[in-house]
């Protein structure tokens, strides 16, 4: 009875998975086989779960709407004036002020000089808030903020700096009551990999990742790897539920699906930082992301538990939760992606072959 009712809220929930993207299997599929052996996947460290006093899956703090109106123009530089400080007479962010005129980096200029200010809604940036929690408040699609500021690796956002939100952001978010724009807001794996980072003073430098089994402040940002040279491991042996690529109808995988027992270890796939782990995107449900650097990000779905948390530097092999059928599906298994610079790539072609 349980496996039918389970079956049953999987058929009603599954109108609300984002379209192009198939996060369980072909329902009607033969689903493949991976040949495996029955070799032990290698030794783990300790599985036991963290301390309940350190451990805390992400965290996202509230923000306050603080979007004001800019009106754009041009503006005649005086003297004196600095990048920065234009962009604080304005209300427009220095990043798009610099991006909008082909300033670069140290960003020299003159006075007489003309700078086109473009107009819009800014939001400025306070302590400790991600971008996630910003478009949060203004029902506002992340990725869009992204784009529209020319984010860029790592993601870190600095406090005072003015975001510009998307034209379709409500014209008064702080009118809106929270369903209505918990309603207005989705959330998928790449918001994680580029919102999730807490914003930190202009000066300030992130946190060096902890070691095992320690965390980190969910309002301080953490240094990620600065690149990536080893390889990638399977994270779970198992039957092949579901492969990568397009599934028909507009069905798309972005990772593999595999089956395994509830319970089993979820390796690291190679050595890292946590990123993420907990449970925000529904579809996933027990989540955790890997940064491996250079671009590089691992993720494993359906966790049944999550051993890790965020911050934390972990070697391939070691063990970051257990399998489940957490989320959008209906029997144990794994939903594992490799991405490189956000988007997602075959793991099949990174990962040894099975003998």
């Amino acid at each position: 009875m349980r496996k039918i009712m389970i079956l049953i809220l999987a058929l009603v929930v599954s109108a609300c998975i984002p379209p192009g993207r198939d996060y369980s299997w072909p329902q009607n599929d033969p689903a493949p086989t991976l040949e495996t052996d029955n070799a032990v996947l290698g030794q783990y460290r300790d599985t036991s779960a963290p301390d309940p006093a350190q451990s805390s899956t992400w965290q996202s703090r509230a923000v306050a709407p603080n979007a004001v109106s800019v009106d754009g123009g041009i503006y005649v530089v005086q003297p004196g004036d600095t990048l920065r400080g234009i962009a604080n007479k304005t209300g427009a962010g220095s990043q798009i002020i610099a991006a909008e005129n082909g300033l670069v980096e140290p960003y020299i200029i003159k006075p007489g000089q003309q700078l086109k200010i473009t107009g819009g809604k800014y939001h400025t940036v306070n302590s400790g808030e991600t971008g996630i929690s910003i478009a949060r408040a203004y029902g506002a699609p992340w990725k869009e903020v992204v784009a529209l500021n020319g984010l860029e690796e790592p993601y870190i956002l600095r406090v005072g700096q003015k975001l510009r939100l998307p034209a379709t952001t409500p014209a008064d978010p702080a009118n809106m009551s929270i369903e209505q724009r918990a309603a207005a807001f989705s959330l998928d794996i790449d918001d994680l990999v580029t919102g999730s980072q807490p914003a930190l003073a202009a000066n300030a430098s992130g946190e060096e990742p902890s070691e095992w089994r320690k965390t980190i402040a969910p309002t301080q940002a953490v240094v990620v790897p600065a690149g990536f040279t080893g390889r990638f491991n399977w994270p779970v042996s198992g039957k092949l539920l579901s492969s990568f690529g397009s599934k028909g109808g507009g069905k798309v995988n972005d990772g593999l699906n595999i089956a395994v027992p509830a319970g089993t270890p979820i390796q690291a796939a190679g050595d890292g930082v946590i990123a993420y782990a907990g449970d925000e995107i529904g579809v996933f449900g027990g989540l955790v992301l890997i940064n491996h650097g250079d671009g590089w990000v691992t993720a494993y779905g359906h966790a049944a538990s999550l051993d890790v948390a965020r911050g934390q530097k972990v070697k391939m092999g070691d063990v970051i939760g257990t399998a489940g059928e957490s989320g959008y599906v209906t029997e144990p298994q794994l939903h594992f992606e490799i991405r490189k610079d956000r988007k997602p790539v075959d793991p099949a072609a990174y990962l040894p072959k099975r003998s």
